[in-house]
């Protein structure tokens, strides 16, 4: 294999910068408890590729499927993960060991939390040529996921996946509603403007008896911020986040955004006062007719009814966009990596993303869009109602603060359930967030 270099032109790696990372990415204590290792049993005297993620349960089942699923495609290799808690305890062991360069071989880490890795110093670059030796190249992906993989010019991340934030519904009442289309998906038409898409949620509510569409927000502290981030780059307006500041976006349309989402749930369509929990339960108990989630609760849903459907995050604002997130594999910084462990690294993570019809059973959409384009793919109902979704998604602003469990996530949901919840109007809770956005501009990165 060609050289695989240490990236030049970024700072040296000390504890305090690591830490500093972690802390930024919204990591606060050093992480406690046991890790759990869950290597799949085969030949110990096979060279191992050492995995850190964080999936538990039954996604945590799904990859171990993965990983014997890959076996064919790496022989000679094993892969030993290592299963953390999510949250701060994952991202601050792994700043802390990529700092020390004690770090696995290979890590999962969310797309939205790059911007606070890869330019301290914390990450090695993927070898581009290698991977497309086990076929994984740069056009597998699609280009809302890949423009978000890159950092220097260098490519430091591989999507695993992306989870967008989409809408669930039981067709029963969504037919009775009249807002499906007659191969069964919804009609996006009908969801095509704020006015439209209030009206639709008061036939879900008449076709169901009940409630129309639940989104539960209060004392969430992200559930607000994906609801609205999504539908303000449905405006088009300007999210640019400087160094230093101030932040230029267009407050108009952030007020525009909050009084809509603000109509949602006053009560009529939404039931008001519903947390995370409080949604999903109203929405699988079939209270409500349609639930604003991530697409992660299919299982949940699907358990509830085997015929929920779903489909994209509607286009409410005129320009497609629907919020997201994204699982990827990175490289924890080695001062000098051996080139043979590299190899047999780019060619686990090629196979396990061959394996990406397993990860679909649970809802996310491969990235590896090979997969998505398969017969057997096609088949998955209701994941191929919402693939679509992959074209369109926008993560968190590309900043050393934000990302999935951020302090920032926090700080803007607060606001916007003052909004939602407590009154305040929509041209002060934009301001608001401006402010929070500006405090967190001034603030130096730790890069």
């Amino acid at each position: 294999m060609t050289g695989m270099p240490v990236p030049v032109g970024r700072p040296g790696l000390t504890r305090r910068r690591a830490l500093t990372a972690a802390l930024a990415s919204g990591a606060a204590v050093l992480g406690g408890g046991a890790l759990s290792g869950c290597g799949s049993a085969v030949a110990a005297g096979e060279p191992a590729v050492r995995l850190w993620d964080l999936f538990s349960g039954a996604d945590g089942g799904l990859l171990n499927d993965m990983v014997h699923a890959a076996r064919p495609d790496m022989r000679g290799t094993r892969i030993e993960r290592t299963v953390l808690e999510w949250g701060t305890p994952y991202y601050t062991k792994l700043a802390m060991a990529s700092a020390g360069g004690r770090g696995p071989d290979m890590a999962v880490a969310h797309m939205s939390r790059l911007a606070g890795y890869a330019p301290t110093g914390l990450l090695d670059p993927w070898d581009l040529d290698v991977l497309a030796e086990y076929g994984v190249t740069r056009d597998d992906f699609a280009d809302a996921v890949w423009s978000r993989t890159q950092s220097e010019g260098r490519t430091y991340a591989i999507p695993l996946d992306t989870h967008p934030f989409i809408v669930f519904f039981h067709p029963e009442p969504a037919a009775d509603a009249g807002l499906l289309a007659k191969d069964g998906t919804l009609d996006a038409e009908a969801f095509s403007s704020p006015d439209r898409f209030l009206a639709a949620g008061r036939e879900l509510a008449k076709a169901s008896g009940k409630q129309g569409i639940a989104f539960g927000y209060v004392t969430d502290t992200a559930q607000g911020w994906r609801l609205f981030y999504g539908l303000y780059r449905q405006t088009g307006g300007a999210f640019r986040l400087p160094a230093g500041g101030p932040a230029e976006v267009d407050e108009d349309r952030m007020a525009e955004v909050i009084a809509f989402m603000a109509r949602l749930v006053d009560g009529r369509v939404n039931p008001k006062r519903l947390d995370y929990a409080a949604a999903i339960a109203a929405f699988a108990n079939r209270q409500t007719a349609m639930i604003l989630s991530g697409e992660w609760e299919l299982g949940t849903f699907r358990a509830a009814d085997k015929n929920v459907q779903a489909a994209p995050f509607p286009t409410v604002f005129g320009t497609p966009a629907v919020y997201a997130d994204a699982h990827s594999f990175v490289l924890p910084h080695r001062p000098d990596p051996d080139r043979a462990q590299r190899r047999r690294t780019h060619q686990a993570a090629a196979a396990l993303l061959k394996a990406g019809q397993i990860w679909a059973t649970a809802g996310h959409i491969p990235a590896y869009r090979p997969v998505t384009r398969t017969k057997a793919y096609e088949r998955l109902r209701p994941q191929a109602h919402y693939v679509q979704a992959q074209s369109h998604v926008v993560l968190d602003p590309a900043v050393w603060f934000a990302g999935a469990g951020s302090d920032f996530q926090n700080a803007m949901s607060q606001v916007l359930q003052q909004a939602l919840l407590d009154g305040l109007a929509p041209d002060r809770a934009a301001r608001a967030m401006v402010r929070r956005l500006n405090t967190f501009l001034s603030k130096p990165s730790p890069a």
